[in-house]
């Protein structure tokens, strides 16, 4: 049994509208789905390279000694790739990429049950995330 979690029509607008307006700059968009990491332990390891300029993310990331941190680390060199084929030309390292926006959202649950004393059962919840990254430009020459 999989728990689906519904999202009003309303917020899914709101979303679009931004990824829109960032893909309007020059930024680009990474997203990681479904996560096998509770979101609480994702957001321990974003919090620390959120608004970091990218290559000091990138070393932040490599000497974190989470799980998540490695998982980041590729969201990361991912949406870098994304950048440098949407600004063709351009170098990451000449135009001072920072991380503009990186969030972490709960994503699916699965549910089991573990027997407990007394013909109980304690439920389990196995938690996944999403995350997404935008990465931006301070360099405004286009």
């Amino acid at each position: 049994m999989e728990a689906t979690t519904k999202i009003k029509k309303s917020v899914l607008i709101r979303q679009r509208k931004e990824e829109e307006k960032a893909l309007v700059g020059g930024a680009s968009v990474a997203k990681l789905q479904n996560c096998p990491t509770s979101p609480r332990k994702m957001r321990l390891v974003v919090d620390l390279v959120r608004g970091a300029n990218v290559f000091t993310a990138l070393s932040i990331l490599k000497f974190t000694n989470k799980e998540a941190a490695i998982r980041v680390e590729k969201l990361l060199v991912s949406a870098i790739t994304n950048w440098e084929a949407k600004n063709e030309g351009k170098k990451a390292e000449d135009n001072g990429l920072y991380i503009k926006e990186i969030s972490v959202g709960g994503g699916r649950q699965l549910k089991r049950l573990r027997p407990a004393p007394q013909g109980r059962g304690y439920r389990i919840r196995k938690r996944s995330n999403h995350v997404t990254l935008i990465v931006d430009s301070k360099n405004d020459n286009n």
